[in-house]
């Protein structure tokens, strides 16, 4: 299978990319700023984007079975009402969570529907309209935004075989999880993996969690 990862230099992306790459799947990474094994990949810029569509293309001409847009940004470190939130933070959010994932299935989607691969986008809890605890608003809303743009590419791409899932990894040990977390970016990992693979038309516009139980919307 033919895996692309954006965002795989660290946490969840690089645990889904040793996972695929252990059970011996043809797994692509990419990073902003990236080593020998990635690719390097900016998902706010869209000719970078259309260089790595080309030349994922070009290397992978039977298509691409699985995209897992990972790539994801926090920036509102202790902002809130109280002491405000720049525009420039919503700006840069919503470009990387919500429209980066969206210029990623642009591109691939060519090499998707040769192989009527699948959509996994790394989506978080804190984007369901129904868990409204307050606080974090501009992570939150991009999380809906994602979410909803995610139910929306399952619904016009079903008819072309190509699944489109969207899926909380948990509270992870990460750099934005915290140490206090519950799980492991390994745990995490291999839950989401389990997930992706039961993708499929069938069950295209899910939300769930990395242990497969269901995201209220």
């Amino acid at each position: 299978m033919r895996v692309l990862i954006t965002g795989a230099n660290r946490g969840v992306g690089a645990a889904l990319l040793a996972v695929y790459a252990a059970r011996g799947d043809t797994v692509t990474g990419t990073a902003r700023q990236p080593d020998a094994e990635l690719w390097p990949l900016d998902v706010t810029d869209p000719a970078a984007i259309a260089t790595l569509a080309a030349r994922f293309a070009r290397e992978n001409p039977e298509g691409l079975d699985l995209l897992i847009c990972n790539a994801g940004v926090y920036l509102e470190d202790e902002r809130d009402l109280d002491n405000g939130i720049p525009a420039d933070i919503w700006a840069d959010t919503f470009a990387v969570n919500v429209t980066g994932v969206y210029l990623m299935v642009e591109a691939m989607l060519p090499a998707l529907r040769r192989a009527k691969g699948r959509v996994a986008i790394v989506g978080s809890q804190m984007g369901s309209s129904t868990r409204a605890t307050g606080g974090s608003y501009v992570y939150r809303a991009s999380k809906a935004a994602a979410l909803n743009l995610g139910r929306n590419l399952a619904t016009d791409l079903k008819g072309e075989g190509i699944a489109v899932g969207v899926y909380h990894p948990g509270w992870v040990r990460t750099d934005m999880g915290g140490s206090d977390a519950d799980i492991d970016v390994t745990t995490s990992a291999r839950g989401l993996v389990a997930r992706f693979d039961a993708l499929n038309p069938a069950t295209t516009g899910v939300f769930e969690m990395w242990d497969g139980r269901a995201m209220p919307f």
